[in-house]
């Protein structure tokens, strides 16, 4: 791989099915260095609805009463802050090694990781993982098995498997602002900087995690012959290299910033977010207050800036493995110094032990499943008798209505899955929770 096709800013949309190349977009700032192809990949991610209903998803603290625990919409602009300041010292790097092609700045490599890092959370479901588990604990359930009959192996892995990283990847390049017709159509260097697993369901190669749905596959394979990305298997590539800057940030933010969190709630202790990062920060040189709130700040800014510099260095010192597609490591933490990993390992550790398992999120995690299950239970025999006999109840027509794309005599049963699921997983929490306790009865009057 190399860094003029990795930049690239050539859009794709659909055309009659058909994956072609998009005009440029209208920009006529660009002549005046105003408003480069990545700013305009940023701006339609952030001014589109998916992004802005980010704000009422949880990120770990469910539906939180709390001004100043974070939200999926928070925690997303931090990554990209991150992630921006990531790109930017990389691309200083590339560019002093003469590595940079010509007509980029390193501004621009900061700009991707950026735009990469505002959409990693977009395709997120009510409920965040657990909203994901809910809707393929549906989908696998012996007794709904009669409702997958005439899927290919393909789509049955795709139904049963909601995963927020392909949803994401969806929302950009399907459902968002050029519906069906090649989404937000960003440029592929944003979006390859954006997949983080560049398989199928069936290519997965860890952890069952994956980017692409059958119903995007061939827009990726535009995206990533642009992109020059190494096809190590049949539906399966090498990631992009600056992907693993946007999962650093995502990384760094989340093993940091929830234990913040939880400091401000009360979960944790200001003392023990101070001897987690101690390592990190000489305590006698933050500044110097009284208030533990200000403090755990001060602390947080000071060791996401040491980690910066050092997931970058370290991007730098495997730089030629990472464009060759032999980056062997699970990620840039597993290969930073002891120092700064030991500490993010530890961090991450703490979380699952005293937040991730608090009682407060237990039970919003188990209510998830009715709550999710109420609306496919609503929905699927009706949009299963629809597409398999076209005949429907009147109950089935009510039910039917509620889908904002009810499936249409082009749609197969896959096809018509796919948007049910497009409908739960677009939802916010209060919007999922209030129409599950809506359509089941409760309060009626």
């Amino acid at each position: 791989m190399n860094w003029t096709a990795l930049l690239s800013t050539q859009r794709f949309q659909l055309n009659a099915g058909q994956v072609v190349l998009a005009p440029a977009a209208a920009n006529p700032e660009s002549m005046a260095g105003l408003r480069t192809e990545f700013h305009i990949d940023h701006d339609r991610v952030v001014f589109s609805s998916a992004f802005r209903r980010l704000g009422r998803k949880t990120q770990v603290h469910p539906l939180a009463a709390h001004d100043h625990t974070h939200n999926r919409l928070t925690h997303s602009i931090e990554v990209a802050c991150v992630g921006r300041s990531l790109g930017n010292r990389v691309g200083a790097m590339l560019a002093a090694g003469q590595q940079l092609p010509a007509d980029f700045t390193p501004f621009d490599i900061g700009s991707v990781v950026q735009v990469a890092c505002l959409a990693h959370d977009i395709g997120n479901p009510p409920f965040g993982h657990t909203g994901e588990d809910a809707l393929r604990d549906w989908f696998r359930r012996p007794e709904h098995a009669h409702y997958l009959h005439g899927l290919s192996d393909g789509e049955r892995s795709d139904v049963q498997t909601y995963e927020g990283n392909a949803h994401g990847l969806r929302m950009l390049a399907t459902l968002e602002m050029y519906a069906h017709a090649g989404g937000m159509r960003l440029t592929s260097a944003a979006l390859g900087s954006l997949v983080k697993y560049p398989w199928t369901a069936q290519g997965s190669p860890r952890d069952g995690k994956f980017n692409l749905y059958r119903t995007e596959l061939p827009y990726f394979e535009a995206v990533a012959q642009e992109l020059g990305l190494i096809a190590l298997e049949r539906e399966r590539w090498a990631r992009h290299p600056l992907s693993y800057l946007m999962e650093a940030a995502d990384d760094i933010c989340y093993a940091i910033v929830d234990l913040e969190d939880a400091a401000e709630i009360g979960i944790l202790s200001a003392g023990e977010f101070e001897r987690l990062l101690g390592p990190l920060v000489e305590l006698d040189r933050v500044w110097s207050t009284d208030d533990p709130r200000q403090k755990c700040a001060a602390m947080r800014g000071t060791v996401v800036g040491k980690c910066v510099t050092e997931v970058a260095d370290r991007f730098m010192a495997h730089h030629d493995d990472l464009l060759t597609g032999r980056f062997a490591a699970k990620d840039l933490i597993a290969v930073c110094r002891a120092e700064v990993r030991d500490v993010l390992i530890e961090a991450k550790a703490l979380a699952n032990q005293k937040i991730y398992r608090h009682r407060t999120k237990l039970v919003t995690e188990v209510a998830a499943y009715p709550c999710l299950g109420v609306l496919l239970d609503t929905v699927i025999p009706a949009v299963h008798a629809a597409v398999t006999h076209g005949q429907l109840s009147p109950r089935e027509q009510i039910q039917l209505a509620l889908l904002d794309r009810p499936p249409s005599r082009h749609d197969t049963l896959y096809t018509a899955y796919m948007q049910v699921l497009d409908w739960v997983g677009s939802m916010t929490d209060n919007a999922a929770a209030g129409l599950a306790r809506e359509i089941s009865g409760v309060g009626i009057l």
